[in-house]
């Protein structure tokens, strides 16, 4: 039915009281009709597409309204509070914003005081008093009723007053998330048996975290801190926080060690988040008898020690998704218990000091980050890899061979290898591997040439061969590589669950007042780079547009083909420290999105093609040490920030930022050439003219005395000759 048609139908009902339009897909403005509605007691027309502005008198006719639901569309423009200053029965209100087109003031007329009691308000990224900003709307000081608060990204900045909390008993939910308040635990901080959910992450908090925290949120189930300031130690007292599920209080300053009552006595804790902190201590060596744990952040603190090993400590975490102990100082082996539990998915340890053989068992990861530390011995080829999507193995001291279990890694987006000791030839089933997107082999032993058969990943983004003893030419199907044509990789995997309040609108529609939280959950996938002269490190969803092809320091031979032009999406190339030769390709200026390009220490000749000046974003660009000649491009565009570095151990090249004049280019061509052609004496490659010298200065010897050594006629003869020889010299010295 048309949209117009059924709002044409509803204005005929004088007498309505309830109307739900939610979830729908009208379009444009909200028809000012609805304004006669004056027996509206429910209204809410979220999720659907409307825009324009929210006209005062709309509202403000509606004067028996008790719940209004206006979230999820595309309103523009100003709206304030004070249109609902004479409603006397307002319960609940939303306006969760989607766009950045839509504010929320509430402290005009200045004074206005509300007739109603609140028990929900939902303002999320509404850009309350924009620009000025303010603590808390201030007709909140009249509210005594709220259960649901929700105010989070928006402007609100300074102390979070006390008599919200004071004035507010039953408050259950309380969300200032990422605004700018700068303090919460300084004031007095009434106690409040109700609030269950108290989200104060992304502010600038400072102090630290109230000794006695239990008394004042004795029931609280989730409590986010999380990005702000808070230092000193974690009170002992959060372990009496008996009904506490969630606990994130990473991204602080906060040091000393981790109550032990966090894993003991919290029964019902499903998500902890310590990241980003200097915490310290054996975190992992005590007891961890926390059953219903699914996330355990631990990552990028000082935490030492061993991870505990014993057999009947398999079943202490029976429960765990996600483990992230990255970035610490961890010593020891990887229990057993690890690699044999029933719902781990996500392992993460980079960058610690673990060592020894990596344990086989069930698990099936579908992400597994051991890199960066002291494994040895061949790679485990017992993993089950059937689900892994994630593979980081590297900067450790594997040996040996790719495994044969490789190839079932049909899941895999990432594989990085790199920075071992592996040895032999790549093998061709990496190319089976169709879902792959980051390759990392480099910083190994690799040797043989490169497979075709890499050709056919032509998803790939990001491929590693440098550092190796790989040999031959580069295959010129490499072109086919087309790069990603879907994003693979994400910040976070968000994760969701609705939460309700006591609130109940009591009508023909009995409905549960109920809101999102979206929280961040799993693993951002890292790996390291060297780009721009530089080794970094790319996270999360920037994966999704870094694209790049590194085949340095290897020994590869033969001519650049010319079909790597066709990598259009690439941002980086490096092709330097090789034995390539022949000239650079004129359609490398096709590389549109190039923003590193190494071609250093080869054996290339000819000029640097001008057309390069079309590479826009080349940023970082290298052809020294090569035996390249004539004239520089322009310096414009990008060519202008180069500085002579870059050419250097090229003598024949000339033009600025070179000090060589090109006014002197006619006379290095050399005098045999005919006239006409372009050919210059240094054209010629040097190694293949010294060497074949070379060669042919032996095969004449060889034949020589071969010759003296078969044929005895001339064997003698040359025997003549050489003494003829001597007493000739005898007799020239004496004389």
């Amino acid at each position: 039915m048309d949209h117009y048609l059924v709002m044409v139908g509803l204005f005929e009902l004088k007498n309505l009281h309830e109307l739900d339009l939610s979830g729908n897909n009208f379009v444009g403005n909200l028809p000012k009709c609805f304004n006669m509605q004056s027996s509206l007691k429910f209204f809410d027309i979220s999720s659907n597409q409307f825009t324009g502005i929210l006209p005062p008198s709309l509202i403000s006719n509606l004067t028996s309204l008790e719940y209004v639901d206006f979230s999820h569309n595309k309103f523009e423009g100003m709206f304030s509070m004070s249109s609902f200053s004479n409603h006397t029965k307002l319960e609940v209100v939303a306006f969760i914003n989607d766009n950045d087109e839509f504010e929320v003031e509430t402290e005009k007329p200045i004074g206005w005081t509300p007739m109603f009691q609140l028990e929900v308000l939902v303002l999320p990224n509404c850009k309350i008093n924009k620009p000025k900003g303010s603590v808390i709307p201030s007709f909140l000081l009249h509210q005594h009723k709220l259960k649901k608060l929700v105010m989070s990204h928006n402007s609100l900045e300074g102390q979070l007053p006390n008599w919200l909390i004071q004035n507010n008993t039953m408050l259950e939910v309380l969300n200032l998330r990422n605004n700018s308040y700068d303090s919460i635990f300084s004031m007095p901080f009434y106690r409040n048996p109700n609030t269950r959910w108290l989200d104060m992450s992304g502010n600038h908090i400072i102090g630290t975290i109230p000794k006695d925290i239990q008394k004042f949120l004795p029931c609280i189930t989730h409590l986010n801190l999380s990005r702000n300031s808070l230092d000193d130690d974690i009170p002992s007292s959060i372990g009496d926080l008996g009904k506490l599920e969630t606990l994130d209080l990473s991204h602080n300053e906060l040091c000393g060690e981790v109550p032990s009552a966090l894993f003991t006595n919290l029964s019902y804790l499903r998500r902890l988040e310590l990241s980003n902190n200097s915490l310290h201590g054996d975190v992992l060596s005590g007891n961890l008898s926390s059953g219903n744990l699914y996330n355990l952040h631990l990552d990028s603190n000082r935490f030492t020690g061993k991870i505990v090993n014993k057999n009947n400590k398999m079943s202490m975490l029976p429960n765990l998704r996600l483990l992230d102990i990255s970035n610490n100082l961890f010593t020891g082996l990887i229990p057993d218990w690890i690699s044999n539990m029933s719902y781990l998915s996500i392992l993460v340890i980079r960058n610690n000091s673990l060592g020894g053989r990596f344990p086989c068992g069930t698990t099936s990861f579908s992400f597994l980050d051991i890199s960066q530390n002291h494994f040895t011995g061949s790679i485990p080829s017992c993993i089950n890899v059937k689900d892994l999507e994630h593979l980081h193995l590297g900067a450790n001291k594997f040996t040996g061979s790719i495994p044969n279990s490789f190839p079932n890694l049909t899941e895999v987006l990432t594989l990085d290898i790199g920075k071992n000791y592996l040895s032999g030839k790549i093998p061709k089933f990496i190319g089976e591997l169709s879902n792959l997107r980051i390759i990392l082999l480099g910083k190994n032993k690799f040797s043989g040439s490169i497979p075709k058969q890499l050709c056919q990943l032509t998803n790939a983004s990001l491929i590693d061969l440098s550092n190796n003893f790989l040999s031959d030419s580069i295959p010129s199907c490499l072109q086919d590589i087309t790069g990603p044509s879907y994003q693979a990789f994400i910040q976070y995997r968000v994760s969701s669950y609705y939460t309700l309040s006591s609130y109940i609108y009591k009508g023909v529609l009995d409905k549960y007042f109920s809101s999102e939280v979206k929280f961040m959950n799993g693993i951002q996938d890292e790996v390291t780079l060297t780009t721009k002269t530089q080794s970094l490190s790319y996270k999360g969803d920037v994966l999704n547009i870094m694209s790049g092809l590194d085949l340095s320091c290897n020994k590869l031979t033969g001519d650049i083909p010319k079909e790597l032009g066709l990598l259009t999406e690439f941002r980086a190339l490096n092709l330097s420290f090789n034995l390539l030769t022949g000239t650079i390709p004129v359609n490398f200026s096709n590389f549109a999105n190039i923003e590193s390009l190494d071609l250093s220490f080869n054996s290339l000749t000819g000029n640097i093609p001008s057309e390069l000046i079309k590479l826009n974003s080349l940023s970082c660009f290298n052809v020294s040490y090569n035996n390249l000649s004539g004239r520089l491009p322009e310096m414009k565009a990008q060519f202008s920030t180069f500085t002579k570095k870059i050419y250097e151990g090229n003598p024949l090249l000339c033009g600025p930022p070179l000090e060589n004049d090109c006014k002197n280019e006619s006379r290095l061509t050399h005098p045999s050439n005919k006239e006409g052609t372009n050919e210059k004496w240094y054209d010629i490659d040097m190694a293949s003219f010294y060497g074949s010298c070379g060669s042919t200065w032996f095969v004449l010897m060889l034949g020589f005395v071969a010759l003296v050594h078969v044929n005895s006629y001339w064997k003698r003869r040359w025997l003549d000759f050489v003494e003829e020889c001597i007493y000739t010299c005898y007799y020239f010295f004496y004389g």
